[in-house]
């Protein structure tokens, strides 16, 4: 199979793969640690309400980022792997996990794209054995945060950019991919995605995955506590 021909998997992280936001987990666990504090993540509250009546701010990324400047990168990556091991590992869909195994078991490529913060996604990443994921990426400076984002937030139609730039970089074919997302807003890049999978669709995305005939899987059980 040469790689033109290579079948590629995309998965959305938060309510594909894990069942919760992993965003919220981690704010909670920066917040209980004093590394982040309520007044800079409370613009959030109004973001998830625009995203539930289905009128997002597809920068609210980039808003919500300019408040969290001067944040040591080493307080966040730790925090991630508190957050991974006690609240993240234990809410990832075993159904979701074994689909990711499968395609690597046959050499296909898997990778996720996602919304979430690079440190964030990089335990998960570890934990199913990932490299190169499309996520939304801090900017530092002298090993602080600096309260911009290198590019820009995956969310929506960029999420759609990022991948497009990403197949194009390395000679992916769309027919090739499938895309697994649970959102409403990931559907620009599951129209152009060879094989567009909804997973625990919203309702907006239901009738959507309804109407072009689009594959839809709903998951429950998660991974085993260890």
């Amino acid at each position: 199979m040469n790689n033109q021909e290579r079948k590629v998997h995309l998965f959305d992280v938060d309510h594909t793969l894990v069942r919760k936001n992993t965003a919220t987990f981690f704010i909670f666990i920066a917040m209980k640690h004093k590394i982040i504090r309520f007044s800079q993540v409370k613009s959030l509250i109004l973001d998830l309400i625009k995203y539930k009546i289905g009128r997002p701010d597809i920068d609210f990324i980039e808003k919500s980022i300019n408040k969290l400047a001067g944040i040591k990168k080493s307080d966040l990556e730790n925090i991630a792997q508190i957050c991974f091991q006690t609240k993240i590992k234990q809410n990832i869909y075993s159904n979701a996990a074994l689909l990711i195994k499968e395609a690597q078991k046959k050499g296909e490529k898997v990778i996720f794209a996602t919304s979430s913060l690079d440190f964030i996604i990089k335990p998960i990443e570890d934990f199913f054995g990932i490299e190169g994921s499309l996520v939304t990426s801090l900017e530092y400076n002298g090993g602080k945060t600096t309260g911009k984002l290198n590019g820009y937030g995956l969310f929506g139609k960029k999420k759609k950019t990022a991948a497009i730039a990403w197949m194009e970089k390395n000679g992916i074919r769309p027919q090739d991919v499938s895309f697994y997302s649970d959102s409403y807003t990931d559907i620009p890049l599951l129209e152009y995605c060879g094989n567009p999978v909804v997973v625990n669709p919203d309702m907006k995305l239901k009738r959507k995955a309804k109407k072009n005939g689009w594959k839809i899987l709903r998951f429950k059980e998660l991974l085993p506590a260890k």
